[in-house]
């Protein structure tokens, strides 16, 4: 069946007249070395291990938000998916110059001669529109949405999870169908597109000429230093929105930790939220077997703890807070459920996707999971969720709800 297989991926399709290479199509329209096998199979293989990270990180936030039954995400280290999303912001940004590098070495591939010699190279280049596609569907409106601009009429994180899987399935099948080319560019050094598969005068003249534009053209060493301060500044003016140290010099960061309201950047504020004026008639509901109906002031009556917990937005940008209030799990016992029970917390605003939350049991049993009612030393402001807000262990900012106003068994019930 494989040979079979091979057989036909490698049958050899008739070819086009010669008198069509005109242009871009002749032999030798591409001479640069920085087009070589060499470079583009090893610029390909940092940006798939970039791309990975990013699919496998996104992925972890993906089920966090919308856990299937099998998936379970820890309380502890608080400080988990901080690192894994910021890590899929950085390495998402970082991919932006290394895809227009790897663009740049396989660019001549859109003209060779012929088109498609093989079935397997039909493959191969539907496996690249697809890859080019959604890879740079990605990361371009990756870039806009930690901008928080939509130009676009999409609901971006369906797109967004959607595309992952094409443009992962892409690579797969694109290293898959170029397996040969890739081991060979990786393990030796490789020879231009231009003059590949070329043999006798012509092909010695044109390796001649590629030869000489190495050593007095770009430089291998060159090419290699430009890709890599490139990424290094795009990483460096973007990462001190999760690496608070380099907050300083990350000036094309959309946020930067420690600026804020209260020290804390704010991603929805309470008159976009249209929770402005909070009156002395607030209650909060815990529902179960003993109804709680409380106060502002019975909840600032209650035992206050305090916690060292960041908040870590799905965009990339992190901080770390000082919250007090009131532990989640001692509410639920008071009302008679028991600490582990998966629960949905609701908030005052209206409308919104992330008007409720669910906190699953790891969140809700942990000791660290509290209603705020402080945020660094005072009363929660208005845009950080007053007069309560959800704050938990590693979990992505927006479902640490603001402006609560309710707390229920969710759809897991009791135990779940």
């Amino acid at each position: 069946m494989t040979a079979a297989l091979d057989r036909l991926l490698g049958a050899r399709l008739p070819a086009p007249p010669e008198q069509l290479r005109r242009g871009p199509f002749r032999r030798g329209a591409f001479p640069s070395p920085l087009h070589s096998e060499r470079r583009a199979a090893r610029t390909g293989a940092v940006l798939g291990i970039a791309f990975a990270v990013c699919f496998l990180t996104g992925l972890t936030s993906h089920l966090i938000q919308h856990p299937p039954s099998w998936f379970t995400w820890p309380a502890s280290p608080s400080w988990l998916y901080r690192v894994t999303q910021g890590t899929h912001v950085a390495t998402g940004l970082a991919s932006i110059p290394l895809l227009l590098v790897k663009l740049w070495t396989v660019y001549p591939k859109l003209f060779e001669w012929p088109p498609a010699g093989s079935p397997s190279r039909v493959v191969s280049r539907l496996s690249i529109l697809f890859l080019v596609g959604a890879g740079t569907m990605q990361l371009i409106t990756g870039l806009i949405n930690i901008s928080e601009w939509y130009p676009f009429g999409f609901f971006f994180t369906v797109a967004h999870y959607w595309t992952g899987w094409i443009a992962i399935g892409a690579v797969s099948v694109h290293v898959g169908v170029n397996a040969p080319e890739i081991r060979r560019g990786l393990a030796r050094r490789g020879v231009p597109a231009a003059t590949e598969g070329l043999t006798g005068e012509q092909g010695a003249e044109l390796r001649a000429v590629d030869e000489a534009a190495e050593i007095n053209g770009v430089p291998r060493r060159a090419f290699v230093l430009a890709a890599g301060l490139a990424v290094g500044a795009v990483t460096l003016t973007t990462v001190g929105q999760t690496v608070s140290p380099l907050a300083r010099v990350s000036v094309l960061g959309p946020r930067i930790p420690g600026l804020g309201p209260q020290g804390l950047p704010v991603r929805q504020t309470a008159s976009r939220a249209r929770v402005t004026d909070v009156g002395t008639d607030y209650r909060l509901v815990v529902d179960g077997p003993h109804r709680l109906e409380l106060s502002l002031a019975d909840l600032q009556r209650r035992p206050q703890r305090t916690e060292r917990l960041p908040i870590a937005c799905v965009e990339g940008w992190s901080s770390n807070a000082t919250w007090s209030g009131v532990r989640l799990g001692d509410l639920l016992e008071e009302a008679g459920l028991p600490p582990d029970t998966e629960v949905t917390v609701e908030s005052l605003q209206t409308g919104g996707l992330y008007r409720v939350s669910t906190v699953s049991p790891p969140h809700a049993r942990s000791s660290r999971t509290l209603l705020a009612l402080q945020l660094n030393g005072a009363p929660l402001a208005p845009d950080h969720g007053f007069p309560l807000r959800l704050i938990a262990p590693d979990r992505p900012g927006v479902m640490q709800t603001k402006w609560v106003t309710r707390v229920a068994p969710g759809a897991g019930g009791i135990g779940a």
